[in-house]
């Protein structure tokens, strides 16, 4: 009984802390540990200093990034692509704000190409919904295949950890799952998406709503691009070290041999991705006009810093308790997890619902998951389950792409569940999750 009390406290911080959005859901967190300590009596578990410091490196980087200018140089490479293509941007523009996520470690840079997607398509005659809910989902699952995301940080870190006598799962072989499972769900959306509702012309709504020449004016707009941006070589400057600083993590992260010993043994890959993500971000100030003071105050700082306090409190109050119950959780799901794996990529998709983060749903699930005896190989080929806030159309991004979206086709329904990204998110990361399982199976990781 105790048990399930405490379990209806973590819930309930974390419902509140999602409903109150930001960095209440890592302060929420805290309640729960004084709690847990001083009501339940339990010992306090270990909040995960690794992953934090690590979360930090990176965020400080991609900040520094986008502080530099470098992040338009990026942007303007996806749009060149897309205006070459409209005809495809159901399908290209979903792989371009993967691609921009991928690199950059998170999904906020899908802001800058939303009004750019929307221009292509509606000056196109192509519903505007097909190819901005897509881009919106696709930016989102590119976290997990990032190797500078806070999500794969997380799980680099906790997967390091795994018992003894589990398959070594590193960062590359994490990296060789994550990356061709989410792009096989990425694919997947862009061919659903490239038949999703009513053509334009056929969209009874739609044409009666640009009947008033007002309205016409507003959905067509005036043209919103990048490509007539001159770019400084300070920004390709700052872009090619932050593309550089990614390149050698991986080529150490490939190749052990190429990293230092320390204790005959070579330093973790956690340890060296923060060591060149504070480089870059120092590398990219010290060649590029960068303002210092500009860093602090951009969204991937802010972003940044909230999903440490994230995964701080929710982190710290989930290991409380499954620490302090760990007997009566192997007893009570060892076997069912034993017998149906997949059931940890329900929880996990759950919970990421719950707390809205990817990386605080891996900080609160992965742990559990060890401890309970769910196979490492099974916590990497289901990892994309860890984007689950598409359920509902709460989280930033979507919200920003209905806002986007003048012609009205990007929506929230009238019974909330039946908005616009829930079809795209569902084939996405199911995709990606069947995908994760057979490179899983055939990597040996099962």
């Amino acid at each position: 009984m105790l048990f399930y009390l405490q379990i209806a406290l973590i819930l309930a911080c974390l419902f509140y802390g999602a409903r109150k959005g930001g960095v209440a859901l890592g302060l929420l967190g805290g309640i729960g540990v004084v709690l847990l300590v001083f009501a339940f009596g339990l010992a306090p578990g270990k909040p995960p200093v690794d992953v934090m410091l690590t979360i930090v490196a990176v965020v400080a980087a991609s900040a520094t990034l986008q502080a530099s200018g470098g992040l338009d140089v990026l942007l303007q490479l996806a749009e060149k692509v897309l205006r070459r293509n409209p005809r495809y941007v159901s399908i290209l523009a979903p792989f371009t704000t993967c691609t921009l996520t991928i690199l950059c470690g998170t999904g906020h840079v899908v802001y800058t190409m939303l009004p750019i997607i929307y221009d292509v398509a509606i000056k196109n005659d192509i519903r505007p919904e097909r190819p901005m809910a897509a881009s919106s989902i696709a930016s989102q699952m590119g976290i997990i295949a990032s190797p500078v995301s806070v999500a794969v940080v997380s799980l680099v870190a906790f997967l390091a950890k795994a018992p003894e006598g589990a398959p070594i799962i590193d960062f590359v072989t994490l990296l060789s799952i994550t990356i061709p499972s989410t792009l096989v769900g990425v694919l997947m959306i862009g061919i659903f998406s490239w038949f999703r509702g009513k053509d334009l012309d056929k969209d009874a709504e739609f044409q009666a709503r640009i009947a008033d020449p007002e309205t016409r004016k507003y959905v067509y707009g005036d043209t919103t691009t990048l490509l007539g941006q001159k770019l400084s070589s300070s920004q390709w400057t700052a872009m090619w070290i932050f593309v550089g600083a990614i390149a050698v993590v991986a080529m150490l992260g490939a190749f052990e041999s190429l990293r230092p010993l320390v204790k005959d043994k070579p330093i973790s890959m956690v340890l060296v991705i923060q060591m060149f993500m504070l480089m870059a971000g120092a590398l990219i100030v010290i060649f590029t006009k960068t303002n210092p003071a500009e860093i602090g105050k951009n969204e991937v700082f802010r972003a940044g810093m909230i999903a440490v306090v994230a995964v701080f409190g929710v982190a710290w109050m989930a290991d409380t308790v499954f620490e302090a119950n760990l007997p009566v959780i192997k007893a009570s799901l060892s076997d069912l997890v034993a017998a149906y794996p997949w059931t940890f990529a329900l929880a996990l998709l759950v919970v990421s619902k719950l707390v809205n983060s990817q990386a605080a749903a891996i900080s609160a699930m992965v742990p559990v998951g060890l401890s309970i005896g769910v196979p490492p190989g099974y916590i990497v080929a289901f990892a994309a389950a860890c984007y689950g806030y598409y359920i509902l159309p709460t989280y930033p991004s979507d919200l920003a792409t209905i806002q986007f979206d003048r012609s009205g086709t990007t929506r929230i329904g009238k019974y909330v569940i039946n908005h616009s990204f829930i079809l795209p998110g569902l084939i996405g990361v199911s995709s990606s999750c069947v995908a994760g399982y057979f490179l899983a199976l055939g990597a040996g990781l099962i």
